[in-house]
């Protein structure tokens, strides 16, 4: 049966499961793993497999592709120069353009055939030219995609109010309703700069104190049943 061992992702600095299939994998070991841009490298911080054999653990986790080498640590720094420059060329377009949006990254896949550029913006933006600015200087095809505030803190990371990395970036992988009901039902003062987050809406951790509320109340019932 694979097993499946915990790596701390280079591109996203998140902690992902990855499925070791039949390769020897151990902690500190470097290794490419599957990712939506066809590779990403990461490093293996857990291999406790007899924590990690049951089947749910394996849910939602990706490939181990294989130990990295020496040319593909090589290959990942030369992408996030190219990574770098592509996102001052673009925003340097989008000056020039005067395009009511805002860059947020932009990623390579692995084989370079392709670059994905985030944005965010109020609403559709007429990009046609961009593209063609973009596709002629890199030579690849090219991906606007739009993405909301919300998206973008989970992209970029930060600090919250707690001190703490902001839980998007940190573990969240969806992102929860979110309704100020939920702020009201703990009693807290509904002011807008203290229960924001840096995305400028509701703070998700509003929504996991409702949930935790809910239990505790659930279970003092219980204790008056019994």
């Amino acid at each position: 049966m694979s097993e499946t061992v915990r790596v701390l992702s280079e591109s996203s600095g998140k902690i992902i499961r990855a499925k070791t299939g039949k390769k020897e994998v151990h902690k500190g070991d470097c290794v490419l793993i599957e990712s939506s841009l066809g590779g990403d490298l990461g490093v293996v911080v857990d291999e406790r497999s007899c924590i990690c054999r049951f089947s749910k653990s394996q849910e939602g986790a990706v490939n181990v592709i294989r130990k990295a080498t020496d040319k593909d640590k090589q290959k990942f720094e030369g992408l996030k120069e190219k990574e770098k420059k592509a996102f001052d060329f673009c925003l340097q377009k989008i000056k020039e353009r005067k395009l009511p949006m805002k860059l947020v990254r932009v990623r390579y896949f692995f084989n370079e055939k392709k670059g994905v550029f985030y944005y965010t913006a109020d609403g559709r933006i007429d990009f046609r030219q961009l593209v063609k600015d973009l596709a002629k200087e890199f030579k690849m095809r090219i991906e606007m995609r739009q993405i909301g505030v919300r998206d973008e803190a989970k992209m970029v990371g930060g600090l919250g109010v707690c001190g703490r990395p902001l839980c998007c970036f940190g573990f969240m992988k969806n992102f929860e309703p979110v309704t100020i009901q939920k702020a009201k039902k703990q009693q807290i003062v509904i002011n807008p700069t203290k229960i924001s987050g840096l995305c400028g809406r509701l703070m998700c951790c509003l929504a996991f104190e409702d949930e935790s509320r809910g239990r505790l109340y659930t279970e003092e019932e219980k204790v008056e049943e019994d």
